[in-house]
């Protein structure tokens, strides 16, 4: 019998973490922080962009920011999954493929172990995606996929995008972090503009790092002026995020990347 070729796995970047004035930094074998977390506040959103992630909930009605599953794909930090968990008290799954950022977010950033509504997946994003027997279930998704390169999001094509869509409910809404060149944000905007349509996608101003959050929505358009701004300020308050300010650099995303 002759040997037949075995495809060798993926490399799994280094795990490490970093310190510097009260803020722990999660790192991929590279200088480019995936996630951070102050000791002082495990359950504080450090990061300006990871803020940012959570406003898909200026979409949802204020009375139900608390129901609903909500997904992260990509753990990072696991800065979201405990913000959804045990800020929100909301049913959270995160999906995420290294096992040695899992074991860090156990070690160093303060995620429970899995328990009553609360669960991490070791399984690639692409694949959890594209179960059917999850499709409808999701009413937040979180995309924060990137390699320890960091030049552009790992899963970025419109068929991916499409399956996103097809895991919210009609009322789910989505946010992606993307961070990248300029011509990597207009395509990566451009193919979610593809998978969910004119009307059901919007960018918030890029932060000073360069992450600029998008927001997809299956179904829910923009609320209008007013509601916003109180939905905004209930997350100011209630939340402690800083949702209003969001709002000035909130806008459409079109087929014109200009």
């Amino acid at each position: 019998m002759s040997d037949l070729p075995i495809t060798p796995l993926p490399r799994l970047p280094e795990v490490t973490v970093s310190e510097f004035g009260g803020v722990r930094a999660l790192h991929l074998d590279s200088i480019w922080v995936q996630g951070a977390m102050r000791k002082s506040k495990p359950l504080h959103l450090e990061l300006e962009y990871v803020q940012r992630m959570m406003a898909p909930l200026l979409w949802q009605a204020v009375g139900t920011w608390r129901e609903g599953q909500a997904v992260q794909l990509g753990l990072g930090a696991a800065a979201l999954t405990k913000f959804c968990h045990q800020v929100l008290g909301r049913p959270t799954v995160a999906v995420e493929r290294h096992p040695g950022v899992l074991a860090a977010c156990r070690q160093w950033f303060a995620l429970p172990p899995d328990g009553a509504g609360l669960r991490v997946e070791l399984q690639d994003a692409d694949a959890w995606v594209r179960d059917p027997s999850r499709a409808g279930t999701v009413r937040l998704l979180h995309v924060d996929l990137y390699d320890e390169e960091a030049a552009a999001p790992v899963l970025d094509s419109a068929d991916f995008y499409a399956a996103c869509r097809e895991l919210l409910s009609p009322d789910g809404a989505m946010a992606v972090n993307l961070f990248g060149r300029r011509a990597s944000f207009d395509g990566s905007c451009q193919r979610l503009l593809q998978a969910f349509g004119p009307g059901h996608v919007w960018r918030l101003a890029a932060t000073k790092e360069g992450n600029t959050v998008v927001v997809c929505t299956r179904e829910t358009p923009l609320p209008d002026k007013a509601e916003l701004k109180r939905r905004a300020t209930n997350m100011d308050l209630a939340l402690g995020l800083p949702a209003v300010r969001w709002l000035r650099g909130l806008k459409a995303v079109t087929h014109d990347p200009a």
